[in-house]
């Protein structure tokens, strides 16, 4: 048995190897992230411009339950629909005032998927709504009367910059795969893609899978001479942007001489339309990868309030401040943030940095920046509701 095995001590490990992946815009689990993530922010423009306040609510728990389909040359069928439910609590009144909810929440979901996946629609993506009002104690933190409202659970979220090589290029290739102009090129190459990328000293490997849109596929011989183009298109682009010696293999699972079952084949961009199923808080972290060296909190950020919910407010808070510490020491950051249920968003329990050989400049610029951003955490809750940080 012939095993790629590496046994060193943990430091030289984590220098050797490096372990990144990355869920793409069209697997089954991101979509549940993205579209709880705007719904939380759509629901707090909607709420503010209705109540004049945002109240309660998380909509952080969804399930993307795969439908079935016929994948064929030239375009399959799907035979059951995709069926989404989305869960948790939100706030249906304030007062006299009411907002249908319902009408809301699936509006605004098939208004995403129209700007952001080209082939989901009311009739192949059943959303279910299973939204109910929230529990008192919650409740009533939105109706005290303070600038800064406390947080509304007990957490620990951490970030971190910059980003290393491979992470770049993990994100940076599947970004380029799902944008527009290359789907204008290669409108076969669907939203679903997963990229595995390993680094081993400083040899780079990626494995990706990309689920191609049958509709396009005239034939077996034509589905692998397009994937051979869209290939080179991935080659190209590391070359033209990284400096690194680098192997890509793409759907690795095909076998030629098996038609449509030896091909990797979707009717609307996504496998969920009869593959995979998906849920909120499996796939991607707040700065889009899943980063194996990397130390994790455990909060998913995609759908909870922008207001007080901490897993979403220090998630991408922390992310900010590593990257604004890592732009003004040059030095790589760690940044930690505990909160504790109760006590306003702007008081944490614990900020907790680390800096790659810190000096006493590092240490009082960190402080700076600290101290700034939580004096304006108003500005950066204004900055969550407009959308300008969200999960990506």
């Amino acid at each position: 048995m012939k095993l790629n095995l590496h046994i060193n001590r943990l430091k030289e490990m984590e220098d050797q190897v490096e372990i990144v992946e990355r869920k793409g815009l069209g697997h089954p689990d991101t979509i549940c992230d993205l579209i709880v993530d705007y719904l939380s922010i759509r629901l707090s423009q909607i709420y503010k411009k209705k109540f004049g306040t945002i109240p309660h609510f998380n909509i952080d728990k969804a399930l993307l339950a795969a439908g079935s389909a016929e994948y064929k040359f030239g375009g399959g069928k799907i035979i059951s629909p995709m069926k989404f439910y989305i869960g948790d609590r939100a706030t249906y009144k304030v007062g006299k005032k009411k907002i249908n909810l319902n009408k809301v929440i699936k509006d605004e979901i098939y208004k995403f998927l129209k700007s952001k996946l080209r082939f989901l629609n009311r009739k192949n993506f059943i959303v279910y709504n299973e939204i109910k009002p929230g529990s008192s104690s919650l409740q009533d933190i939105f109706k005290r009367k303070a600038k800064i409202l406390p947080s509304n659970d007990t957490s620990a979220l951490v970030g971190y910059a910059p980003l290393t090589t491979l992470e770049t290029i993990v994100l940076k290739v599947e970004q380029f795969l799902n944008s527009l102009a290359l789907k204008k090129r290669h409108p076969e190459v669907g939203e679903d893609i997963k990229i595995m990328g390993r680094r081993e000293g400083k040899k780079y490997y990626l494995t990706i899978a990309i689920a191609f849109v049958d509709r396009f596929i005239k034939n077996e011989d034509d589905y692998f001479s397009k994937k051979a183009k869209v290939e080179e298109e991935i080659n190209k682009f590391i070359a033209k942007n990284f400096q690194v010696s680098l192997k890509i293999v793409l759907n690795t699972l095909d076998r030629r001489g098996a038609g449509v079952d030896g091909c990797y084949l979707c009717v609307t961009g996504t496998c969920a339309d009869s593959g995979d199923s998906g849920q909120v808080g499996r796939g991607n972290r707040a700065n889009g990868l899943i980063p194996l060296n990397r130390v994790a909190g455990s909060e998913a950020a995609a759908g909870k309030n922008c207001v007080s919910h901490v897993g979403k407010i220090y998630n991408l808070l922390s992310f900010k401040l590593a990257d604004e510490i890592y732009r003004k020491t040059g030095k790589k950051t760690t940044v930690w943030l505990v909160s504790q249920i109760g006590q306003p968003v702007d008081q944490p329990a614990l900020v907790s940095i680390g800096i790659e050989k810190i000096n006493l400049a590092d240490r009082k610029k960190a402080e700076k920046i600290v101290k700034q951003n939580f004096s304006q955490m108003n500005h950066f809750i204004n900055l969550l509701i407009t959308g300008k940080y969200r999960v990506v």
